[in-house]
């Protein structure tokens, strides 16, 4: 496993970006965290923001890092606000396609097609027959429980 975790470190983009082996767009950093653009914006001055140390998942960091994330997070989209002047910044954080924390801040305007994903979402939400038994009080408490006592 520890020799796995090693070899995603070698060959991690952001490693790289972090260590300045790769060219970014630097935003904003502290000694933890760094905020770069994203190469592949969904919107003028979508960023990335990443722990410097090589974690797949965020709920896997220290609690500093963790906190300097957020920190970071929070600093960037209140520049992005001033800035670009968007209507809000979407924050979700990621780590599944590149296996390293990062947290995407992406200016979002009404209609633009992050504002449609989440809008097509939140219906989608409450359509399928499926997820209409996961608002049922038994069902809700059941959840709650399972997650309180792990």
């Amino acid at each position: 496993m520890a020799v796995q975790a090693e070899e995603n470190k070698k060959c991690c983009i952001f490693c790289n970006i972090v260590s300045g082996l790769s060219p970014s767009h630097k935003i904003y950093e502290d000694e933890l965290s760094l905020c770069i653009l994203d190469i592949n914006p969904f919107s003028r001055g979508h960023c990335l923001v990443i722990p410097k140390r090589h974690v797949p998942w965020w709920h896997e960091l220290t609690d500093a890092e963790n906190a300097s994330l957020f920190r970071v997070a929070k600093a960037v989209a209140k520049k992005m606000m001033l800035a670009l002047e968007p209507d809000f910044v979407c924050m979700y954080a990621r780590g599944r396609r590149i296996p390293h924390t990062h947290i995407f801040l992406v200016p979002t305007y009404k209609g633009d097609v992050l504002d449609r994903f989440f809008n097509a979402l939140e219906l989608f939400q409450e359509s399928p027959p499926e997820l209409l038994t996961l608002r049922e009080d038994a069902m809700m408490a059941e959840t709650a429980d399972l997650i309180r006592k792990a």
